[in-house]
């Protein structure tokens, strides 16, 4: 299977007011990501609220965004779900829609407790779109399964013919770069801890990757490999630091999904608020952030419309 190159957003689910979803915007979205040199999309994962939309919503987001879809800018779809009859359902839409490619996160309940239980619940899903390359989306701080990928990945070798890789959203690089090495390089390792690019760069030769903050700080990341390829490491270390920068005051407010979805608000792309259980920034927060943003020359170096 072709890899994926280049730096895929995870973007932010759009509502209205009155907490629906707002399809109106995606065209405006997808055309600032893309100007910002991201190369496509991977909807409805953990910065969408994937799991806090029904699986009619989760598909019609998929509709919007695959109007804007091309060669150069591709739409991945998460369709993890705890009812592996809506994954599958989902999974079907996706590949009848024409998407790139389809993935999922362990369901946040039941936990897993064997690798073996995450590879066929994995294959049940994968089944459901034969002709999709399919991902594992590793991001165990919110699936809690915390397995080691390389035994994943030894495991579902061969077992699921459209198998083809793994979004990693972790800071353990060392489990990382064995799946990297892992029948010298067999599987996309898609990288997808922002904070940790440069070194998925270095010691994974990647590629590709699926970043949340790239959704406002995209066009940085991207440089953040582009200047890596071209050989200057000043440039990208100075890159990869702005990054920290940016997810040291997203920890500050709640992180990615409900801070960075204000700052969208914040450059120009009002996606509205998050939905309940997450708890939206106030007033005076949004003031805090502001500051802390303009205090790291966030504005300067942001997306742009």
């Amino acid at each position: 299977m072709e890899k994926i190159k280049g730096l895929i957003a995870a973007p932010f689910t759009p509502f209205k007011n009155d907490n629906e979803v707002n399809h109106e915007i995606i065209g405006a979205y997808a055309n600032m990501l893309s100007k910002n040199n991201i190369s496509g999309v991977f909807v409805n994962g953990s910065s969408g609220e994937g799991y806090l939309l029904t699986t009619q919503e989760r598909n019609s987001v998929v509709d919007s965004w695959m109007k804007y879809s091309t060669d150069s800018f591709k739409v991945l779809v998460h369709v993890g779900s705890c009812c592996v009859k809506e994954s599958k359902i989902m999974a079907a839409h996706a590949e009848k829609a024409g998407a790139c490619a389809i993935g999922t996160m362990a369901p946040p309940f039941p936990k897993f407790g064997r690798v073996d239980e995450l590879v066929e619940y994995c294959k049940e899903i994968a089944a459901a779109a034969p002709s999709l390359p399919f991902y594992y989306y590793h991001i165990p701080y919110f699936s809690g399964v915390f397995f080691n990928m390389i035994d994943f990945l030894k495991a579902v070798d061969g077992v699921i013919p459209n198998f083809a890789g793994i979004k990693f959203t972790h800071e353990t690089l060392y489990d990382y770069h064995q799946c990297c090495l892992y029948k010298n390089g067999k599987y996309d390792m898609l990288h997808g801890q922002d904070e940790t690019l440069l070194n998925g760069l270095i010691m994974g030769k990647t590629e590709g990757g699926i970043s949340g903050t790239a959704n406002y700080v995209g066009a940085v990341l991207a440089g953040v490999m582009t200047d890596y390829q071209k050989g200057d490491m000043q440039g990208a270390r100075e890159k990869q630091e702005f990054v920290q920068e940016v997810v040291n005051v997203l920890c500050q407010f709640r992180g990615n999904i409900v801070a960075g979805k204000r700052m969208m608000k914040f450059i120009g792309l009002d996606l509205g608020r998050n939905r309940i259980p997450f708890r939206n920034i106030d007033s005076n927060e949004e003031k805090a952030l502001m500051e802390a943003l303009n205090n790291i020359n966030f504005f300067q170096q942001a997306n742009k419309l």
